[in-house]
């Protein structure tokens, strides 16, 4: 079949068309286009990528041209929406920074979700020998890794899939609930409680479970009618507020910022003030909303940034990295006027 009748001039084709045509993946025709030392490829498999590059006309760009080693100066990052959201953005920027400091450009991918965008993106990447790619998540859970990630170094960012053999960084959520706990303690709080989310994640066990800790280091014996579930949004602290209020706690470990905004709006509708009635700790740090509240929420930072630089780091071999265990990265306190 001719050029003309697949439809493309010889200036149009990509590896993708090479690999659909031959049968095989774009990295085994990237590896073939580029005689990659030490690549395993079947004769057969060989044999039909030469012959599907002659029929089809396929010049490798002025990119693959000057690849060192098989291998570009980029690194992919492929996510579901952290582009679109504000606090989880800042994964990009680290990874942007670190991939700077060591001479790679980030190339960046957001897919929504789409399954079909996510192939081609990561194809696309392939394509152009990135390093490795970045698969990242804009909140904290497991996932099933796309098959195609298996084909080159890659690191998971914010999401885990246990046995996938890939390493991956995580935000530390139980640290993080420790930490918000011992804030409150700090301040002289026996009574506390904690809205946690009703929707399973590692969020919600990790820091339940960071929250137990703190009690349990400070002597004060765990009450299970001091935690409550809640909707993980401004309404669900609303709604809990007449719970609060009930159970005499003198502070509350808001599972995020956005029930903390609620549980400020129920509070103050029943004429307590924060901190002078009730403290309270969130945790995320959207700034959007936890510095602007009145007072200004203190609460445990989600590492963002220091996400995305670590996880370019192990993709780079600069840190040591385990296929069993996430490397967990601690959640900051910020300490504002809430407490």
């Amino acid at each position: 079949m001719s050029t003309a009748e697949h439809g493309k001039s010889t200036s149009g084709i990509t590896m993708r068309d090479v690999a659909k045509a031959a049968g095989v993946s774009v990295a085994t025709v990237s590896h073939v286009v580029n005689n990659k030392p030490g690549a395993r490829i079947g004769d057969d498999a060989r044999r039909r990528v030469q012959e599907t590059v002659t029929e089809l006309g396929y010049r490798p760009n002025a990119l693959a041209k000057t690849l060192s080693e098989g291998t570009s100066r980029f690194i992919g990052l492929v996510a579901d929406a952290i582009a679109t959201t504000p606090f989880a953005g800042q994964i990009i920027h680290g990874a942007q920074d670190e991939a700077w400091k060591h001479g790679y450009v980030l190339l960046v991918a957001n897919t929504d979700g789409n399954t079909a965008a996510e192939d081609e993106a990561i194809a696309m990447m392939l394509e152009h020998q990135v390093r490795g790619i970045l698969y990242s998540t804009w909140y904290h859970r497991e996932i099933v890794v796309p098959e195609a990630l298996h084909q080159t170094d890659s690191v998971l960012v914010d999401c885990f899939a246990d046995g996938s053999g890939l390493p991956a960084v995580v935000p530390d959520e139980e640290q993080g609930g420790r930490t918000a706990t011992e804030e409150l303690l700090a301040a002289g709080h026996r009574r506390i409680a904690f809205i946690n989310t009703t929707t399973p994640s590692p969020a919600q066990s990790g820091r339940l479970a960071g929250y137990r800790s703190a009690l349990e280091l400070a002597g004060i014996t765990f009450d299970e009618s001091l935690v409550f579930a809640a909707a993980p949004e401004q309404e669900g602290g609303y709604a809990a507020a007449p719970r609060i209020i009930d159970s005499t706690a003198t502070a509350v470990f808001c599972h995020n910022d956005r029930v903390a905004m609620g549980l400020y709006d129920g509070l103050r509708e029943q004429g307590l003030r924060i901190p002078d009635d009730i403290a309270v700790i969130g945790f995320d740090n959207q700034d959007v909303i936890a510095a602007h509240l009145r007072p200004p929420l203190s609460t445990v930072a989600l590492p963002h940034y220091e996400l995305g630089a670590a996880g370019v780091r192990l993709l780079l071999g600069l840190d040591p990295a385990t296929a069993t265990d996430p490397l967990k990265v601690a959640c900051p306190l910020i300490q504002r006027q809430s407490i």
